[in-house]
């Protein structure tokens, strides 16, 4: 049968698929626009498949805050194109203001759920978006915080979404003082907030390896304590978060930016995208004809 423009229009407008695609679903289902939608989901999860053995070790991270709650996600892709791809912008804003609302224990919780509660799940809703911008997605990552009244969320945003950090301060609604922390975290990666996070284990191994090097310089045994003490203090300066200089002004510390702002960090969550995954080795032209292929 013939199929007019405005049928495939108006398919292309409700799936984002290419037209050949929209046409050729609606000559398979007579022209019925709702099956059409089912023939290119179906084609589109298909597609999906294909992908499932790509590595995707790109993507952003984001943060969606609202009243007392405020959560971070990371979504990795293939290619750092996608990161600024306005449909990959909105698949990001649409899972974390889902993961807020719903609240999922896991990432498994979540893609078993309704997209806010009703139509397709999560994984369908990935899926769906994966036959749309041509390349695999997954959710990988998130987690969610809450704060009280006297408290502010701090969110930052390095290179695009590449490393991304929400911080939790409290002693103020400030949320300037809450960005400066989330912004030091982002450029510094502290491993822990205070000295108190870090566990006796770690202290006494560092301090042995400490002991051993002052040895092997031939330092007094009378004074290698009091050296391991002093180098221990700079190994805590490196790692706890309100130890360090803090970044927009190195002659403070941390902590004393914190006291004269009346505030202190009760948390903080900084994710770097694909940190710990296997990255594709691929050369920058080769990636740029990879998308021109597409």
């Amino acid at each position: 049968m013939a199929i007019s423009a405005k049928l495939v229009k108006e398919l292309r407008e409700k799936t984002g698929a290419g037209m050949m695609d929209c046409k050729n679903a609606l000559q398979e289902t007579d022209g019925d626009l709702d099956q059409a939608v089912d023939y290119l989901r179906e084609k589109g999860i298909s597609k999906a498949a294909k992908k499932a053995d790509r590595i995707a070790a790109e993507g952003s991270a984001h943060v969606v805050s609202k009243g007392n709650e405020a959560v971070i996600i990371e979504v990795n892709a293939e290619t750092d194109f996608v990161a600024k791809n306005d449909q990959f912008k909105n698949l990001l804003d649409q899972l974390a203001t889902h993961i807020l609302n719903q609240k999922p224990a896991n990432v498994e919780e979540a893609l078993s759920q309704k997209l806010h509660g009703e139509g397709d799940t999560i994984e369908e809703y990935i899926t769906s978006n994966i036959a749309k911008i041509g390349e695999k997605l997954s959710l990988r990552r998130f987690e969610i915080l809450t704060k009280g009244d006297n408290a502010a969320f701090g969110a930052y945003m390095h290179m695009g979404g590449k490393i991304g950090v929400l911080s939790l301060v409290e002693g103020t609604s400030d949320e300037a003082v809450a960005k400066d922390i989330a912004m030091h975290v982002a450029a510094i990666n502290p491993t822990y907030l205070s000295r108190d996070n870090v566990s006796q284990e770690v202290v006494e191994q560092e301090r042995e390896v400490l002991k051993q090097q002052a040895m092997n310089e031939g330092k007094p045994e009378n004074i290698v304590e009091k050296m391991v003490e002093g180098r221990l203090g700079k190994y805590f300066e490196e790692i706890c978060l309100l130890d360090q200089s803090f970044v927009k002004d190195p002659d403070q510390k941390v902590k004393n930016y914190l006291e004269s702002k009346g505030a202190s960090v009760k948390t903080f969550v900084r994710y770097e995208v694909g940190e710990g995954m296997e990255k594709r080795e691929e050369n920058f032209a080769d990636e740029v004809m990879s998308q021109v292929k597409k």
